[in-house]
C-alpha cells in the first residue's frame, strides 16, 4: 500500500523541536511510501525558515541517505495572504519545491491563535470573513499545490459553539472550492483534529465529499505533525474518508506538478 505523510513540521518550525530525520525515520517505522517536509513559511515573521538553503540542503541529505526506504520530497506550508501574492508568489521560484501547502493561518492581518480576531464579531461573520480572505488568496497566491486545513477556523473560535458546518456556510465554501478547481489546485485531508479533541479531520467529511462532487480530484493527505509520535496518526480514518467521498486516487507532487496514485 502507497501512503503519503505530506504534511508535518520539523525544528525548522518555530512551533516544532523535531529534527527532520527523527521525522523521516518515524514515517519508515509506520510504513509511509513517501513524505513531504512542510515546514512553516509565513510572512508576519514568526515562523518563517530562517535559512532557506540549509532547509533544502538539509532534505536533499536526508533524501539521500533513506531513498532505499522512503521518498523524501521538497515540501514548504506558506501562509497565503493576497496582500502580499506578489513576495509570496516570487519566493516559491527560487527553490526546488516539489509541493507547496497554502494555508489560512491569517485573517485581515490577525493571527487566528490569538483571540482577538474574534473580538466583536458573531461566529458566522467571523467564518464567513475567513473564506472570503481564502478565496481572494486563492485568485492571486498562485503557486501553491493545495489548500491546508481549510476549515480549521473551528478550531480557534471563542463560541460557545465552535464547529463549523458545511451547511451554515455552503455558498461560500462551495465558491472556494470551485475556485481551487478552476485553478487546478487540490485540498487535503489533514488528521490534526482528533489530535485536538476535535474528533474530526479538516476538512469535515461533509466538505470533503462536495468537493469531489464538484469535480476535486487532488488530494492528499497529512498529519499536521510537529512531533514523531504524531507522523501518519489516524491515517486509516483519512483514508476511508477518501473513498467513502468517492476518491480512487491521492495525489503525489514532484516539481509541483501532481501525479495520481491508486487508493489500494
Amino acid at each position: 500500500m502507497f501512503r503519503i505523510e505530506y504534511h508535518c513540521h520539523s525544528n525548522y518550525s518555530s512551533d516544532s523541536d523535531a529534527l527532520m530525520e527523527e521525522m523521516v525515520k518515524s514515517a519508515i517505522d509506520k510504513n509511509i511510501s513517501e513524505i513531504a517536509i512542510t515546514d512553516h513559511v509565513d510572512y508576519d515573521d514568526r515562523y518563517e525558515v530562517s535559512n532557506y538553503n540549509d532547509y533544502i540542503n538539509d532534505i536533499s541529505i536526508i533524501k539521500e541517505k533513506y531513498s532505499k526506504k522512503i521518498s523524501v520530497i521538497y515540501g514548504i506550508e506558506i501562509g497565503l495572504d493576497n496582500k502580499k501574492a506578489d513576495i509570496i508568489n516570487e519566493f516559491s521560484k527560487f527553490y526546488p519545491f516539489d509541493f507547496i501547502i497554502g494555508s489560512s493561518h491569517a485573517v485581515l492581518g490577525k493571527d487566528l491563535y490569538f483571540d482577538n480576531y474574534f473580538e466583536n464579531m458573531d461566529k458566522f461573520t467571523a467564518y464567513t470573513k475567513y473564506f472570503d480572505e481564502m478565496l481572494k488568496n486563492i485568485k492571486t497566491c498562485l503557486s501553491f499545490c493545495v489548500y491546508g486545513h481549510i476549515d480549521f477556523i473551528s478550531r480557534y473560535g471563542i463560541y460557545n459553539d465552535n464547529s463549523l458546518k458545511y451547511s451554515d456556510f455552503s455558498d461560500i465554501i462551495d465558491n472556494v472550492l470551485k475556485e481551487l478547481i478552476k485553478r487546478g489546485k487540490g485540498i487535503e485531508i489533514n488528521t490534526s483534529g482528533y489530535r485536538y479533541g476535535i474528533n474530526q479531520t479538516y476538512p469535515s467529511f461533509e466538505i470533503l465529499k462536495r468537493y469531489k462532487e464538484l469535480g476535486g480530484e487532488i488530494l492528499t493527505i497529512g498529519s499536521d505533525a510537529h512531533n514523531v509520535f504524531d507522523i501518519a496518526n489516524n491515517f486509516d480514518i483519512a483514508y476511508d474518508m477518501a473513498k467513502q467521498a468517492g476518491f480512487k486516487y491521492i495525489t503525489r507532487f514532484k516539481a509541483l506538478k501532481p501525479y495520481f496514485v491508486l487508493i489500494d
